[in-house]
């Protein structure tokens, strides 16, 4: 089938877009993108509650492939965002270049950089890019041993796609064994935990570092830093993300040109080599050690929560630069931002990352989000007979822009202040680092 696109002009006809996802970070997307003057019409699928203000919802799950493909075709849509890592890695994009529509993100082939953990460490060390040593196993008992050998602290990831959830830094044997228990044994992460890739433990601050590719340019994008574990004072499991603040003073200008220098540029290089060309958004984890940096684990999207503080910085219009990087015209573009800091913190469920209740009463929004400088950026929410309820683990993101990070952060918990959501908790120490460095 042929799809039907109503323009395919650079910068002269509007668009019809499509966003991909339902949390946070692609409320943040739908919200830059639904500035530009460029911007006809724009639909999200699945959506959620809080993008329903700036964008048409469309109930199709992120990962029903012929339900996207269908309406991008029904629709005539002229460009598509991919936000969630899913439908990256299982080729949403491909898909989408033989309809002949323009899409940002990498195909299948790129999107196993985040797909698989261990491909990501073997092109490392081809390539010389620094990072933490390391081992794969898909044998329990093998991982085991090695762990026995290497002594502790250790860190135990996942393979494949686990939502954030599927890293373990174990401080002795009987946390490592019990990682490789929930990964390998119980299948708690189904076939992302068939493998798995053993690391030695790095010490240093952490940062995310974003640049977008589009197959010759790679442009980098402000470092921003996030918080993973549950509770103050990084005590608890890792999650998802409960909290980041971008620009990140820990990467300045000098830091900035040893990751492009040292990870980004030879791991984009090394790719096209291994036949992996990359277009899209690469995101690097980092750890910023007292050696230099060291890439933790890359992802192929851009990451939640640290696209919510980013978007609220650009102050370029955010669709011409996505389509500029799906077009490879980077070349041409450079970046603006605004001159400020932007800081966000998540409102999750109680119980989450484990078990948590679905359809809890959120109140005090309208209010909490009344100020031009805070956003309420909505990830797990949906609609219920007119009242806004909970309908996932990360459930709220609220973001605000300050002068510095710590007036940025007392807007923020000021905002939240205002939320009626007893079900619901946050950190209260989002941005620490910063404030005490």
């Amino acid at each position: 089938m042929v799809a039907k696109t109503s323009t395919k002009y650079w910068g002269i006809l509007k668009l019809k877009v499509l966003v991909i996802g339902s949390g946070g970070r692609e409320h943040a997307l739908c919200w830059a993108i639904s500035k530009s003057p460029k911007c006809d019409e724009l639909f999200c699928a699945p959506g959620n509650a809080g993008i329903e203000q700036v964008a048409s919802t469309v109930p199709i799950a992120a990962n029903d492939m012929q339900g996207i493909l269908e309406f991008v075709e029904k629709n005539a849509i002229d460009f598509v965002v991919v936000g969630p890592e899913g439908p990256l890695v299982d080729g949403l994009i491909n898909r989408l270049e033989k309809l002949n529509i323009t899409a940002f993100g990498p195909n299948a082939l790129a999107a196993e950089f985040e797909g698989s953990k261990g491909l990501t460490k073997d092109l490392c060390d081809r390539y010389n890019v620094p990072t933490a040593n390391y081992a794969r196993f898909d044998d329990p008992n093998a991982a085991k041993e090695y762990i026995r050998n290497q002594g502790t602290p250790i860190v135990v990831k996942a393979d494949g796609l686990a939502a954030g959830k599927g890293v373990f830094v174990c401080r002795d044997l009987t946390q490592a064994f019990g990682a490789i228990e929930k990964i390998m044994i119980k299948s708690e992460f189904g076939k992302a935990g068939s493998e798995v890739v053993i690391e030695e433990f790095m010490i240093g601050e952490e940062a995310s570092f974003f640049a977008l590719v589009d197959g010759k340019t790679v442009l980098p994008l402000v470092p921003a830093q996030d918080h993973k574990a549950a509770f103050d004072e990084d005590e608890g499991p890792n999650t998802g993300g409960m909290g980041a603040y971008c620009p990140a003073p820990l990467v300045d200008a000098k830091m900035e040109k040893r990751i492009m220098d040292e990870i980004i540029n030879p791991t984009i290089q090394g790719a096209a080599l291994d036949g992996r060309p990359f277009k899209g958004v690469l995101f690097a984890g980092l750890m910023i050690t007292d050696e230099g940096p060291k890439l933790i684990e890359y992802n192929v999207r851009f990451g939640d929560p640290e696209c919510q503080p980013i978007m609220m910085r650009l102050k370029s219009d955010a669709l011409e630069l996505l389509l500029s990087c799906a077009k490879g015209r980077l070349d041409q573009y450079e970046i603006e931002w605004h001159n400020s800091t932007a800081l966000c913190v998540v409102l999750a469920a109680d119980g989450y990352p484990g078990g948590y209740e679905k359809g809890t009463e959120i109140k005090g929004l309208d209010l909490a989000g009344k100020e031009d400088d805070i956003m309420i950026f909505h990830a797990g929410t949906e609609k219920n007979n007119g009242r806004i309820v909970s309908s996932g683990g990360r459930v709220l993101n609220v973001t605000a822009l300050g002068k510095t990070v710590e007036s940025a952060r007392k807007k923020a918990y000021e905002a939240i202040s205002l939320i009626d959501w007893p079900e619901g908790f946050y950190r209260s120490d989002i941005g620490w680092r910063a404030v005490q460095s």
